[in-house]
């Protein structure tokens, strides 16, 4: 009796530790899978993290383009500004200079064709403009002899110019005779001045 009674307890005792050993080997098991694997809450801070900074990179490529644009715009504006500056140099000098006439004479002559081949280059890179040529005498001579001649010398720009390839619709003439002198004296280097045409442009 005695000898069952150690036997069933052996028995017992096999299976209890048998048991034990199963259970540990299994929370051993999953532990060791759940250490593997990432914890939900981890993974979900991963890929909050993981929009924000595919989001930033997409902001700063989009702000490199803008700076871009914005210096392309820059540079399309300097040179526009350019353009405007040269122009208006050109311009300046295109109304600055006259051209000046022999007395009572209304022919080109040859020292100034180089300014009206200069003063048609200008017109042809600027089609839009025009130009008003003023005929201009010295005070010697009637009003009405100055104004017929300052006319003549007008048309005599006008012609020149309009052989260069400038449309005469683009030119007109006035003449003021005597009436704005460029110099005040009485003298022949006052008069060399006033015996001249002007150029105008209209834009």
């Amino acid at each position: 009796m005695k000898r069952n009674l150690v036997v069933a307890t052996l028995v017992v005792f096999a299976f209890s530790s048998i048991f034990l050993l199963s259970s540990c080997a299994k929370k051993q098991v999953i532990t060791e899978e759940e250490m593997k694997a990432p914890a939900p809450e981890v993974a979900k801070v991963e890929e909050k993290a993981a929009v924000p900074a595919a989001k930033e990179k997409e902001m700063e490529q989009a702000k490199i383009e803008r700076l871009k644009e914005l210096e392309e715009a820059k540079k399309r504006e300097a040179a526009i500004d350019e353009e405007k500056a040269w122009m208006e140099r050109r311009a300046a000098k295109f109304e600055a200079e006259s051209i000046y006439f022999d007395f009572d004479k209304s022919f080109i002559k040859v020292e100034n064709r180089p300014v009206l081949q200069e003063k048609a280059a200008f017109l042809k890179d600027y089609p839009d403009m025009r130009v008003r040529i003023e005929g201009n005498c010295d005070e010697r001579g009637t009003n009405e002899y100055n104004l017929a001649l300052g006319d003549r010398r007008g048309s005599s720009s006008k012609n020149f110019l309009s052989s260069l390839g400038i449309a005469a619709d683009r030119i007109e003439t006035i003449s003021y005779g005597e009436e704005r002198p460029r110099a005040l004296g009485h003298n022949e280097a006052s008069w060399s001045q006033n015996r001249r045409d002007d150029f105008v442009l209209i834009r």
